[in-house]
């Protein structure tokens, strides 16, 4: 099946530098892929003819006069930069040019963008961020990450038919089950918005586990893991911490002193091999659930490796028809929406002051 990618050529830490030949490995790798590289026309061409690579059939460039920077308050980048390479690579998913977009941008102005531009789909009150994380059985899925705050029952319960339709499409399983991220796994633990989230989820049609703690997400206790973007968020950043001091420790240790060195040359096969093993680059792109369009977020840091792989996110996105899914599922448990899409606020945003962004 044939995809084409609108891809924020000019988004994140590095900006054409990692997406044009991350870009360029994603399309020798899919034949069936098709990419449009939103951006400044010079940077990108000088980019491409760096890497001795041209416009095609498959590769197309569609000018942006402007650039989004990965500090830019939302509500500067949806007022004043209308023909961002941000908005216009979401612009060609709404017109259809596109089946899906990926940015390594401001992952602030990239939510109240992609919402401002696509809505919400029906029965969504608002968008979350999904991302994966290793664990003992492969992977574990778990939203929200960090585009809400605060979230009521219902809403938790949204996320929750988001998140399994998404590990459902890109994991292939039927009945991915999910887990209610809590203090603890008794239904009497946490505090009213989670109790309630998990009346919710027990009478939905999804195949919910039950309450989880948070050594369960490495665990691989259950497919898919829902909580608030606070929680979700705190929890993302806290995973990572403990990843960065890991592979310190083990570099410092294995330096210490010669016996410790000699050891480490002895044991280089295993730590590398535990490296790639935790990768973070090999689960790098964080989906926008609940949006009508599919839209990938990249570490804005992330590699030429990394980016690749929040491209083959959207890919897989598309080509799954997880859009589908997700307002089949919305359908099947009879869930509507408590607000109106542009009733509510997205990273702070009012929606008032963005009619005429």
């Amino acid at each position: 099946m044939d995809i084409t990618l609108s891809v924020d050529a000019m988004g994140g830490d590095h900006g054409p530098h990692v997406t044009i030949p991350a870009v360029l490995k994603a399309l020798d790798e899919d034949a069936q892929l098709n990419v449009v590289l939103v951006g400044l026309s010079d940077a990108i061409e000088a980019e491409l003819k760096a890497r001795k690579a041209s416009t095609g059939p498959r590769l197309r460039i569609h000018p942006a006069t402007e650039v989004v920077t990965m500090d830019e308050a939302p509500q500067s980048a949806l007022k004043n930069k209308k023909d961002s390479s941000m908005r216009v690579a979401i612009n060609l998913v709404k017109s259809g040019e596109a089946n899906a977009c990926v940015s390594a941008g401001n992952t602030g102005a990239l939510m109240a963008t992609a919402r401002f531009v696509l809505k919400t789909l029906p029965g969504i009150d608002r968008p979350a961020i999904a991302g994966v994380f290793p664990s003992q059985k492969g992977k574990t899925y778990i939203l929200d990450l960090g585009a809400n705050a605060d979230s009521t029952p219902e809403q938790l319960l949204q996320f929750a038919v988001m998140g399994s339709m998404l590990v459902s499409s890109i994991a292939n399983k039927a009945k991915p089950t999910v887990g209610l991220l809590n203090i603890g796994t008794e239904d009497i633990k946490g505090n009213e918005v989670v109790k309630q989230a998990g009346e919710l989820l027990r009478a939905s049609h999804l195949n919910f586990y039950g309450n989880v703690e948070g050594n369960d997400i490495f665990k691989g206790t259950t497919d898919l893991v829902v909580c608030d973007g606070f929680v979700g968020n705190v929890t993302l950043k806290a995973s990572e911490g403990v990843a960065q001091m890991m592979g310190r420790f083990l570099s410092e240790e294995f330096k210490r002193n010669w016996l410790t060195k000699l050891m480490g040359l002895i044991a280089m096969p295993v730590l590398k091999a535990f490296k790639k093993r935790l990768d973070p680059r090999l689960y790098n792109g964080a989906s926008f659930l609940g949006l009508r369009g599919i839209v990938v977020k990249s570490h804005g840091g992330a590699d030429i490796v990394g980016f690749k792989n929040a491209i083959h996110i959207a890919v897989e996105e598309a080509r799954s028809g997880v859009l589908r899914r997700i307002t089949e599922q919305l359908e099947i448990e009879h869930i509507q929406s408590q607000t109106q899409s542009n009733g509510d606020t997205a990273f702070g945003v009012e929606a008032n002051h963005l009619e005429n962004a």
